[in-house]
């Protein structure tokens, strides 16, 4: 079976972008970044935990504000995204784990991560998990994708966090790593991530006993 290929339609994929920003100026207190991220130029892949379904448009979000590719892609699962094709044509595209299309996927995404304006976004968990976990599961598919991507490229851990503190409205807690090491299996990245994530939440924790 094929995957699903993401597009950019010529309405549609402007439209998303500009709707993300919108949609989150109008639902969270504030948006804070903090990253260490020096940009050269490079194709940049984010994993990010996966928490809810906002997760796309948060970095659709942070493209806009800080990497500024041209092109946004993000992997959906196939079953997600059938339900909701018009992402396909925001740059959504598929993968089934069930099935021997996923190799297609991992081929596909190193295809995107040649072209320096790409951005690829993708949830190496696999799943959506609780804001609450302390520790994010990896699937195998990151390790495949970086064992197959012989050029360089920008791996960017991203961890959001969701706080209302005493405001009405939450605030937004985008925490950025670029992942430096030169290991590439499943279990050396998923402990570098699981680190980065839980000094995230230690400084969210601090942020709230500061009030």
């Amino acid at each position: 079976m094929m995957i699903y290929k993401a597009k950019h339609h010529f309405f549609l994929y402007p439209f998303f972008q500009l709707y993300s920003v919108w949609k989150i100026q109008n639902n969270f207190h504030r948006v804070h970044i903090n990253s260490n991220f020096s940009d050269k130029g490079l194709p940049v892949l984010i994993v990010s935990n996966h928490i809810s379904w906002w997760d796309g448009f948060w970095v659709v979000y942070l493209n806009r504000k800080m990497f500024r590719r041209k092109y946004f892609f993000f992997m959906m699962l196939e079953e997600q995204l059938k339900e909701r094709m018009f992402l396909n044509k925001a740059g959504g595209y598929s993968v089934n784990k069930r099935s021997r299309s996923i190799i297609e996927t991992i081929d596909y995404t190193v295809r995107l991560l040649d072209d320096n304006r790409n951005l690829v976004l993708m949830f190496p968990q696999g799943e959506i998990n609780s804001l609450y976990n302390t520790r994010i599961h990896f699937e195998k598919g990151l390790e495949h994708i970086l064992r197959k991507k012989h050029s360089p490229i920008h791996l960017v851990f991203l961890v959001n966090l969701i706080d209302f503190f005493s405001n009405q409205k939450p605030s937004l807690f985008m925490y950025l790593k670029e992942y430096q090491g030169k290991e590439t299996d499943t279990q050396s990245i998923e402990s570098e991530y699981n680190r980065f994530y839980n000094e995230a939440l230690e400084k969210n924790i601090k942020k709230a006993k500061e009030g």
